[in-house]
């Protein structure tokens, strides 16, 4: 049986909080927490949810054997998942050339490629690439061609499966777990009704057949910035979201920050603050003071005063609880709250088919009663009483039949 949710939420939140801190510091000769089994065990819940449970087998000095056993399985399982990532990369480069094809694969792989992540430090759900609206049919030609077929389409991507091989149930990563491709003709994000656009900052300027690169750090740079403002927005934060930033921003110069701004005025990056505050509070100097002055003028002020006392846990899935209106705060009008709350309260035909499509091809969504519930009996159950999120509950499940240790 599941402890008491209230203990649920606090034990989340105290190792959330811990690992980040752990993870940033990465300093030798930390004790470890006089946590309880139940702690422990969250603990595992929070690390495997963050992403972050290969880098701290490389960097947490907790000497605890389970701990320390869970996160060296944790390792092994994405370093051999990031094997097949990699030669799978290599075929899509070497049909993408055939086919005369420019490609560019974000974020994850990007990293990798800068050699900022060793293998088996960062796991990765999936592959993204980006293509250009033209070469979208040809670009899905070669996923088929390399034995992908269409699981279901958003605003944002398209998401190819592999045609044989099934998710893998349990705590955080499996080397089985089929690589997923997201198909990607622009890079954008709603914030949270409002889409921002930054595809041109990210696509070369002189693109060539096969895999391409970033225009440059500051681009890769942007994109981060962006998906994790998106992340922020709806609450799905991960530590490993502000660990990509902080790796990559010490191997930015002050002029490579420039590439945050586009050529008008209304192409100031306002949504970048919330993600770098963040990222300053759990690692220190590595967001230069310039960047934030920067910034910090054109941000809509209710969004620059939530951000500056806000944490991980709040804008992660280690929040337990839903929120009714989560992400309102990145209105930047009356006008786009209010469609914010219509949108809410009776949800776009697009928005319907996507909580559709997310049942039917997410693990820790099936069978859940919640997610088939009407919309209306939704906002009323958040408005009268506290709903744990779905994927939380997930992972907690997962890491709690995982055995304590012995008393």
């Amino acid at each position: 049986m599941l402890p008491p949710l209230k203990i649920v939420k606090a034990g989340l939140r105290r190792t959330t909080e811990a690992l980040a801190i752990e993870l940033a510091l990465a300093r030798p000769g930390g004790a470890a927490p006089e946590w309880s089994d139940l702690e422990w065990q969250l603990a595992s819940a929070a690390a495997a949810a963050h992403g972050v449970s290969p880098l701290l087998s490389r960097f947490s000095t907790w000497q605890k054997p389970e701990w320390r056993l869970f996160l060296a399985s944790q390792r092994e399982h994405v370093e051999h998942r990031h094997r097949r990532i990699v030669s799978l990369l290599e075929r899509i480069d070497a049909g993408a050339r055939a086919a005369g094809l420019a490609i560019v694969p974000l974020k994850g792989s990007a990293l990798h490629a800068l050699g900022l992540y060793a293998p088996g430090d960062r796991p990765m759900a999936d592959i993204d690439l980006l293509v250009r609206e033209d070469d979208a049919g040809p670009a899905i030609k070669l996923l088929q061609e390399l034995g992908y077929v269409e699981s279901f389409a958003q605003w944002k991507h398209r998401v190819f499966k592999p045609a044989q091989g099934a998710p893998v149930a349990g705590l955080g990563e499996h080397r089985d777990t089929p690589v997923n491709i997201e198909l990607h003709t622009r890079i954008q994000e709603r914030l949270p009704v409002s889409t921002v656009d930054i595809t041109e900052r990210i696509y070369p300027r002189e693109p060539r057949a096969g895999t391409n690169d970033y225009p440059s750090s500051g681009a890769l740079m942007n994109h981060l910035l962006l998906h994790t403002a998106g992340n922020i927005c709806n609450r799905s934060l991960r530590l490993l979201h502000l660990h990509d930033i902080s790796l990559l921003a010490a191997r930015m110069a002050a002029s490579d920050w420039d590439a945050l701004w586009g050529e008008h005025a209304a192409d100031s990056p306002w949504w970048a603050l919330p993600p770098l505050r963040l990222v300053a509070r759990y690692y220190r100097n590595a967001v230069p003071e310039a960047v934030f002055d920067r910034i910090e003028r054109s941000c809509p002020p209710l969004l620059r005063a939530m951000s500056r006392r806000q944490t991980l846990t709040q804008l992660s899935c280690s929040e337990l609880w839903l929120h009714a209106l989560s992400g309102i705060e990145w209105s930047r009008s009356v006008a786009e709250a209010g469609r914010y709350v219509r949108n809410r309260v009776r949800p776009p035909r697009e928005a319907i088919k996507e909580r559709a499509d997310m049942v039917r091809t997410q693990l820790w969504l099936q069978g859940q009663s919640w997610v088939r519930q009407n919309q209306g009996r939704r906002i009323l159950t958040l408005l009268t009483q506290p709903v744990p999120r779905m994927d939380t509950m997930y992972v907690v499940r997962a890491a709690l039949e995982v055995p304590a240790s012995p008393a």
